[in-house]
């Protein structure tokens, strides 16, 4: 009992219910394991009750948690209305420019507060509660006029923000912590709409140098809002990767999630390109540039992004030749200072992966701590270097702001909608510069299910949630405000994580993993605050097993969830295919993400008979094929029902439209539509299982018969447009802004 109590004191689980009727204990080891990882002993009897007795007398002293989250025009947190009276409140405001900062002194009056009714009034309607939405923010989050604890009449509100808070009680009991103040929901989408879901290697257009980049980005947006009226465009993560021989394709598993690559920059649109005196060297590399697309979208070859990189590098450094004007220099110089030392750490780790490769485990010792005196001389060393990758980083985030910029010119109601990792590579940046945020020893991934009964190890190292606590959330705040300065909207990749992970001690099976709960309610507060900031919306990726409460947690504050047409069934009833009325209103729509079979493929089978020569499949293939069968024929039907599809069962085509059609029917605020499905592509981008028995991450968007397709082809595709016509307005659909 001891090392269980010990380990709900750090919100380590000790059993997971992956189901409801089933509950499996973790092993011994493991707690122990991941208890070390969060800086607790109990490797020993003696040190489990030495380390439970620091926690639980802790726990007693302790007169605030860690973290006070404070949402606007709702119930004050317990823990602050049950401070004792004459307690003193000092509160440090968060204000970048200042130094110290502005600070607020709040006195504790008396234990049982009250508050007029008009001031409950008045505190629903305060910045930040986006649009009067204050009633449906205190639908199930026990708001003021719900019956909830009334705010009490000695509490001032700081502003929105994250502050650090110090409460002296009478007596002398003291406490520190960190305050954050939001508002309750994060912003809406403006309203209901459509676009594509696109990952934007993919996507080359006759400008391309091998794959797609930031230009191909403006000009779909442009182009899709302009001629289609697509209300976003949604991409894979832009993060910055960790460069290999070869380096990793996947989006998902970054060297920094904080700052972009510039692997996809549009070189000709750097301002000082034109400016460059050794054309015949731009000359020559546009020509090998053209050679590379060439070979991609002429030739069967596979992206090669460490080719792209290596022509864009060396065109890079020629036009870094070019001075920059003085307005140029200044807003250079505006960046360096908003990014401060991160962008400083980012930039040093790339230079000194430059020298002594790319993953700092194998770094000279000196050279493994970003703050010892062999760093800064290393930084010494390579300021050049340094410089480079920073304006690297300026250059990709400017291209960035122009294509959200192109997007909302086109009349986009969202534009860009970027995609947040889960984690970062353990060799990488971010793990390097914040080595001590992180849990080393430790990997992200997935215990057994129904889909995979060896559970899943990611390989991404999670961050320790007591630190980011103790930070105030400041590796998180940061790469949020990061991301989403040049969004009109974010997806998180595994929103769950936000509330537990699944932790793989190194050298263990994921089934031997636990799970680690974060401080949700902070995490969450802290996404709402940089969203409002942004004016972004926000989105999860909630698909597969999900806590229970973590949905009703999200559409509390306004994070959209994602429903993907396949998997929404009557699980609790019939089992049928959902009802369009009864999907969720608050979640972007699909048929398919780029971890599932295209629609094509799913319609006529190819998914599994793709799995079944990869070697991946779990039952025979005649039962496997029977199966899938069955469930897209019931889908059909359903379909056919509903008038949904005049065009037959045996119109591959119209069965596409259908399913899009289907839903529009739905309430769903956002609609996805996978852009290789508008050309009939039958190959998934992602083939989850598999490493080098097939190419994920590398394919360009094709069409029916596989042939790769560009930009300026696409945008010109009959079958592209009939699809899209779907989307043309329609009086009966139903209106969730009304």
């Amino acid at each position: 009992m001891g090392l269980s109590r010990l380990a709900a004191l750090h919100g380590v689980a000790t059993s997971y219910s992956p189901s409801a009727d089933v509950t499996v204990p973790v092993p011994d080891d493991t707690v122990v394991a991941v208890l070390a990882a969060l800086g607790v002993d109990a490797a020993t009897p003696e040190a489990v009750r030495h380390s439970l007795a620091a926690a639980e007398s802790a726990a007693r002293s302790r007169l605030l948690p860690p973290t006070l989250v404070v949402w606007t025009g709702e119930p004050l947190p317990a823990a602050l209305t049950a401070l004792p009276p004459g307690t003193t409140l000092d509160i440090a405001l968060e204000d970048p420019g200042a130094d110290p900062p502005p600070r607020m002194r709040v006195q504790a009056d008396r234990p049982d507060p009250a508050v007029s009714e008009q001031g409950a009034a008045d505190r629903r309607t305060t910045p930040g509660d986006e649009g009067g939405e204050g009633d449906e923010a205190d639908e199930g989050g026990g708001g003021a006029g719900t019956g909830a604890p009334a705010v009490p009449a000695w509490w001032t509100e700081p502003p929105l923000g994250v502050h650090r808070l110090a409460v002296r009680a009478p007596g002398g009991r003291s406490a520190a912590g960190t305050l954050v103040v939001a508002p309750p929901r994060a912003p809406r989408p403006p309203a209901r709409a459509h676009g594509f879901l696109v990952q934007l290697y993919s996507l080359l257009s006759a400008r391309s140098w091998g794959m797609g980049d930031l230009g191909d980005l403006a000009d779909l947006a442009a182009w899709s809002g302009r001629a289609l009226g697509a209300g976003f465009v949604q991409i894979n993560p832009l993060h910055a990767a960790v460069p290999g021989s070869p380096t990793d394709p996947s989006p998902y598993r970054p060297s920094s999630r904080r700052f972009p690559d510039p692997v996809h920059l549009r070189v000709e649109s750097v301002p000082e390109y034109g400016h460059v005196t050794d054309r015949a060297a731009l000359d020559d590399l546009r020509q090998d540039a053209a050679a590379l697309s060439d070979t991609v979208l002429n030739k069967g070859a596979l992206i090669d992004r460490d080719a792209v990189w290596e022509l864009k590098r060396q065109a890079l450094e020629l036009v870094r030749k070019v001075p920059l004007t003085p307005g140029r220099r200044a807003a250079y110089c505006d960046y360096l200072a908003g990014q401060g030392q991160a962008l400083e750490d980012h930039a040093l780790w790339c230079a000194l992966a430059e020298v002594h490769g790319s993953d700092w485990h194998a770094w000279p010792a000196g050279l493994r701590d970003p703050r010892s005196k062999e760093t800064a001389r290393a930084r010494a060393g390579l300021l050049d270097r340094v410089d480079f990758h920073c304006r690297l980083a300026w250059l990709t985030d400017g291209q960035l702001a122009e294509a959200q910029r192109a997007a909302l010119d086109a009349g986009m109601a969202v534009g860009v909608v970027h995609d947040l990792a889960v984690g970062v590579h353990p060799g990488g940046a971010d793990a390097w510069a914040q080595q001590d945020a992180f849990a080393h020893g430790m990997s992200v991934g997935a215990p057994p299910d129904a889909f995979n009964a060896r559970g899943q190890d990611w390989g991404l190292p999670p961050w320790r949630p007591d630190v980011l606590a103790a930070s105030g959330y400041a590796p998180y705040r940061g790469l949020l405000r990061g991301l989403l300065a040049h969004a009109g909207a974010l997806r998180i990749d595994h929103v769950m994580g936000l509330f537990r992970l699944w932790w793989v001690p190194e050298g263990r099976p994921p089934t031997e993993g636990t799970y680690v709960t974060h401080d949700a309610e902070a995490m969450l507060a802290v996404l709402v605050l940089e969203a409002h900031r942004a004016g972004a919306a926000v989105m999860g990726e909630d698909l597969g097993t999900v806590e229970p409460g973590v949905r009703e947690a999200l559409v509390r504050r306004g994070v959209l969830g994602t429903s993907v047409l396949w998997f929404e069934r009557d699980w609790a009833g019939t089992g049928r295919p959902l009802a369009p009325e009864q999907w969720r209103e608050d979640c972007l729509a699909t048929v398919t993400t780029h971890d599932l079979p295209s629609t094509a493929a799913r319609l006529t089978g190819d998914h599994v008979t793709l799995r079944h020569r990869l070697g991946l499949l779990t039952r025979p293939l005649d039962q496997e094929l029977t199966a899938d069968a069955a469930d897209t024929t019931e889908w059909l039907g359903y379909l056919s029902g509903l008038g949904l599809l005049p065009e037959g069962e045996g119109d591959e085509e119209g069965c596409v439209r259908a399913v899009h059609r289907f839903l529009l029917r739905t309430p769903a605020r956002m609609t996805g539509v996978w852009l290789p499905d508008a050309l009939g592509d039958r190959r998934p981008q992602n083939l989850p299982g598999t490493w080098d028995q097939y190419p994920n991450w590398r394919l360009p968007v094709a069409d029916a018969e596989g042939h790769p397709v560009t930009l300026e082809a696409l945008a010109a595709a009959p079958r592209l447009h009939r699809l899209m016509e779907v989307f043309e307005p329609c009086a009966d659909r139903p209106d969730p802004t009304r």
